[in-house]
Protein backbone atom coordinates (compact mmCIF):
# COMPACT_ATOMS: atom_id res chain seq x y z
CA UNK A 1 0.00 0.00 0.00
CA UNK A 2 2.40 2.34 0.81
CA UNK A 3 4.53 2.46 -2.24
CA UNK A 4 1.91 2.55 -4.12
CA UNK A 5 0.04 5.54 -2.92
CA UNK A 6 3.71 7.25 -2.58
CA UNK A 7 3.87 6.85 -5.78
CA UNK A 8 0.77 7.12 -7.89
CA UNK A 9 1.12 8.93 -11.16
CA UNK A 10 3.76 6.25 -11.91
CA UNK A 11 2.10 3.31 -10.75
CA UNK A 12 -1.16 4.21 -12.63
CA UNK A 13 0.55 5.07 -15.95
CA UNK A 14 2.44 1.50 -15.24
CA UNK A 15 -1.24 -0.13 -14.44
CA UNK A 16 -4.72 0.64 -14.95
CA UNK A 17 -3.81 3.87 -17.56
CA UNK A 18 -1.17 2.24 -19.26
CA UNK A 19 -2.99 2.76 -22.28
CA UNK A 20 -2.91 6.49 -22.12
CA UNK A 21 0.89 6.31 -20.99
CA UNK A 22 2.93 8.20 -23.03
CA UNK A 23 6.58 6.92 -22.45
CA UNK A 24 10.52 7.66 -23.16
CA UNK A 25 12.97 5.73 -20.91
CA UNK A 26 11.67 6.25 -17.56
CA UNK A 27 9.39 8.47 -17.35
CA UNK A 28 5.75 8.30 -18.33
CA UNK A 29 3.23 11.13 -18.74
CA UNK A 30 -0.18 11.19 -19.41
CA UNK A 31 -1.28 12.81 -23.33
CA UNK A 32 -1.83 16.70 -22.04
CA UNK A 33 -5.45 17.02 -23.10
CA UNK A 34 -6.12 14.18 -20.48
CA UNK A 35 -3.58 15.79 -17.96
CA UNK A 36 -0.32 17.58 -16.94
CA UNK A 37 1.09 14.60 -14.26
CA UNK A 38 4.44 13.07 -15.15
CA UNK A 39 5.36 10.18 -13.44
CA UNK A 40 9.13 9.11 -12.27
CA UNK A 41 11.14 7.14 -10.14
CA UNK A 42 10.93 7.99 -6.38
CA UNK A 43 14.70 8.98 -6.72
CA UNK A 44 15.31 9.85 -10.45
CA UNK A 45 18.81 10.08 -12.20
CA UNK A 46 19.66 12.26 -14.66
CA UNK A 47 18.93 9.96 -17.58
CA UNK A 48 15.01 9.86 -16.00
CA UNK A 49 15.32 13.47 -16.17
CA UNK A 50 16.39 13.81 -19.54
CA UNK A 51 13.68 11.50 -20.31
CA UNK A 52 10.88 13.76 -18.32
CA UNK A 53 12.65 16.65 -20.72
CA UNK A 54 11.88 14.78 -24.03
CA UNK A 55 7.67 13.93 -23.14
CA UNK A 56 7.50 17.67 -21.94
CA UNK A 57 9.03 19.67 -24.81
CA UNK A 58 11.18 22.50 -24.73
CA UNK A 59 9.70 24.86 -21.77
CA UNK A 60 6.87 22.16 -21.34
CA UNK A 61 4.59 22.18 -18.49
CA UNK A 62 4.22 19.57 -16.54
CA UNK A 63 2.92 18.10 -12.58
CA UNK A 64 5.16 15.78 -10.40
CA UNK A 65 3.37 14.37 -7.06
CA UNK A 66 4.96 12.58 -4.30
CA UNK A 67 7.67 13.39 -2.15
CA UNK A 68 9.85 15.90 -3.31
CA UNK A 69 12.24 15.91 -6.16
CA UNK A 70 14.94 18.13 -7.17
CA UNK A 71 15.53 18.22 -10.98
CA UNK A 72 19.04 19.09 -12.62
CA UNK A 73 19.89 22.63 -13.32
CA UNK A 74 17.87 24.25 -16.33
CA UNK A 75 14.18 22.96 -14.85
CA UNK A 76 11.94 25.46 -13.68
CA UNK A 77 9.96 24.20 -10.54
CA UNK A 78 7.48 27.46 -9.98
CA UNK A 79 5.17 26.07 -7.43
CA UNK A 80 5.67 23.36 -4.99
CA UNK A 81 2.25 22.97 -3.30
CA UNK A 82 1.79 20.75 0.00
CA UNK A 83 -0.99 18.48 0.10
CA UNK A 84 -2.78 15.92 2.08
CA UNK A 85 -3.28 12.52 1.14
CA UNK A 86 -5.83 11.06 2.77
CA UNK A 87 -7.33 7.38 2.75
CA UNK A 88 -10.59 5.30 3.58
CA UNK A 89 -11.03 4.43 7.03
CA UNK A 90 -14.62 3.86 7.26
CA UNK A 91 -16.56 6.35 4.76
CA UNK A 92 -19.78 5.39 3.89
CA UNK A 93 -20.92 4.10 0.52
CA UNK A 94 -24.10 4.83 -0.70
CA UNK A 95 -25.29 5.47 -4.44
CA UNK A 96 -27.65 8.75 -4.55
CA UNK A 97 -30.57 8.67 -6.99
CA UNK A 98 -29.50 12.40 -8.27
CA UNK A 99 -26.17 11.51 -9.32
CA UNK A 100 -26.34 11.09 -12.94
CA UNK A 101 -22.84 10.25 -15.16
CA UNK A 102 -21.36 12.80 -16.95
CA UNK A 103 -20.02 12.51 -20.36
CA UNK A 104 -18.12 14.07 -23.07
CA UNK A 105 -21.36 16.25 -23.97
CA UNK A 106 -21.14 17.57 -20.60
CA UNK A 107 -17.24 18.55 -20.44
CA UNK A 108 -17.49 22.45 -21.26
CA UNK A 109 -20.29 22.63 -18.90
CA UNK A 110 -17.84 20.60 -16.42
CA UNK A 111 -14.47 22.93 -17.63
CA UNK A 112 -16.36 25.78 -17.05
CA UNK A 113 -17.50 24.77 -13.14
CA UNK A 114 -13.72 23.46 -12.45
CA UNK A 115 -12.74 26.95 -13.86
CA UNK A 116 -14.67 28.72 -11.62
CA UNK A 117 -14.50 26.14 -8.54
CA UNK A 118 -10.15 25.48 -9.08
CA UNK A 119 -10.25 21.93 -7.82
CA UNK A 120 -7.71 21.35 -9.94
CA UNK A 121 -6.26 20.32 -13.51
CA UNK A 122 -9.42 19.72 -15.58
CA UNK A 123 -8.40 19.09 -19.42
CA UNK A 124 -10.79 18.29 -22.36
CA UNK A 125 -10.02 14.44 -21.99
CA UNK A 126 -9.67 14.46 -18.19
CA UNK A 127 -13.12 12.73 -18.30
CA UNK A 128 -11.33 9.30 -19.75
CA UNK A 129 -9.50 8.64 -16.65
CA UNK A 130 -12.45 7.33 -15.13
CA UNK A 131 -16.44 7.77 -13.60
CA UNK A 132 -17.02 11.21 -13.52
CA UNK A 133 -20.43 12.07 -11.63
CA UNK A 134 -22.37 15.37 -11.31
CA UNK A 135 -25.75 16.51 -9.82
CA UNK A 136 -28.02 19.23 -11.87
CA UNK A 137 -30.31 22.13 -10.66
CA UNK A 138 -33.02 23.07 -13.11
CA UNK A 139 -30.57 21.63 -15.74
CA UNK A 140 -27.46 23.48 -14.88
CA UNK A 141 -24.35 21.26 -13.43
CA UNK A 142 -23.77 22.31 -9.87
CA UNK A 143 -21.58 20.06 -8.60
CA UNK A 144 -19.39 17.25 -9.77
CA UNK A 145 -17.00 14.61 -8.57
CA UNK A 146 -14.82 12.07 -9.95
CA UNK A 147 -12.31 9.35 -10.66
CA UNK A 148 -8.18 10.47 -11.69
CA UNK A 149 -5.57 8.49 -10.40
CA UNK A 150 -5.36 4.60 -10.40
CA UNK A 151 -2.88 2.68 -8.36
CA UNK A 152 -3.36 -0.80 -8.36
CA UNK A 153 -5.77 -1.78 -6.05
CA UNK A 154 -6.52 1.87 -5.21
CA UNK A 155 -8.61 4.97 -7.02
CA UNK A 156 -8.74 8.30 -6.57
CA UNK A 157 -11.56 10.56 -5.97
CA UNK A 158 -10.92 14.44 -7.63
CA UNK A 159 -12.26 17.09 -9.29
CA UNK A 160 -14.69 17.37 -6.07
CA UNK A 161 -16.34 21.11 -6.99
CA UNK A 162 -19.52 22.78 -5.86
CA UNK A 163 -20.78 25.73 -7.74
CA UNK A 164 -20.60 28.43 -4.85
CA UNK A 165 -24.39 29.34 -4.92
CA UNK A 166 -24.83 25.52 -4.12
CA UNK A 167 -22.45 24.94 -1.56
CA UNK A 168 -23.15 23.88 2.24
CA UNK A 169 -26.03 21.81 0.62
CA UNK A 170 -23.88 18.49 1.00
CA UNK A 171 -23.75 17.79 -2.57
CA UNK A 172 -20.17 16.97 -2.68
CA UNK A 173 -20.63 14.60 0.14
CA UNK A 174 -23.37 12.84 -2.14
CA UNK A 175 -21.18 12.58 -4.73
CA UNK A 176 -18.51 11.10 -3.13
CA UNK A 177 -20.51 8.73 -1.58
CA UNK A 178 -21.87 7.29 -4.66
CA UNK A 179 -18.08 7.04 -5.98
CA UNK A 180 -16.82 4.91 -2.98
CA UNK A 181 -20.02 2.72 -3.64
CA UNK A 182 -18.62 2.16 -7.13
CA UNK A 183 -14.84 1.67 -6.37
CA UNK A 184 -15.57 -0.79 -4.07
CA UNK A 185 -18.10 -2.66 -6.27
CA UNK A 186 -14.87 -2.87 -8.21
CA UNK A 187 -12.83 -4.31 -5.91
CA UNK A 188 -10.24 -0.89 -5.01
CA UNK A 189 -9.68 1.25 -2.31
CA UNK A 190 -10.70 5.24 -2.42
CA UNK A 191 -8.53 7.66 -1.50
CA UNK A 192 -7.62 11.52 -2.33
CA UNK A 193 -5.80 15.11 -2.57
CA UNK A 194 -6.76 18.39 -0.53
CA UNK A 195 -4.03 20.82 -0.62
CA UNK A 196 -3.11 20.71 3.11
CA UNK A 197 -4.32 24.97 3.31
CA UNK A 198 -7.97 23.96 2.16
CA UNK A 199 -9.15 23.06 5.60
CA UNK A 200 -12.56 23.20 5.06
CA UNK A 201 -12.56 20.31 2.73
CA UNK A 202 -9.84 18.49 4.82
CA UNK A 203 -12.63 18.72 8.03
CA UNK A 204 -15.53 17.13 5.57
CA UNK A 205 -13.24 14.22 4.40
CA UNK A 206 -12.35 13.37 8.12
CA UNK A 207 -15.79 13.37 9.13
CA UNK A 208 -16.86 11.13 6.11
CA UNK A 209 -14.67 8.76 7.35
CA UNK A 210 -11.28 9.62 5.50
CA UNK A 211 -7.89 9.51 7.41
CA UNK A 212 -4.57 11.58 6.49
CA UNK A 213 -2.08 8.85 5.24
CA UNK A 214 0.74 11.00 4.49
CA UNK A 215 1.59 14.78 3.20
CA UNK A 216 2.88 14.49 -0.84
CA UNK A 217 4.15 17.61 -2.61
CA UNK A 218 2.44 18.74 -6.33
CA UNK A 219 5.56 20.33 -7.88
CA UNK A 220 4.52 22.04 -11.35
CA UNK A 221 7.82 22.51 -13.31
CA UNK A 222 8.71 23.74 -16.72
CA UNK A 223 11.42 21.74 -18.59
CA UNK A 224 14.76 23.51 -19.95
CA UNK A 225 13.36 25.88 -22.73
Amino acid sequence: MSEELRNPVWHSLNGAHARFAERSGEALRYPSAVSPFLGLPLEPDEAAWADAAKLAGPGGFLIITGPPRTPPAGWETFEDATAVQMIDDGVAGETDPEAVRLTAADVPEMRELAARTKPGPFEQRTIELGTYLGIRHDGKLVAMAGERMRPPGWTEISAVCTDPDFQGRGLAKRLIRTLVAGIRARGAQPFLHAVDTNTGAIALYERMGFRIHRRPVFQAMRAPA
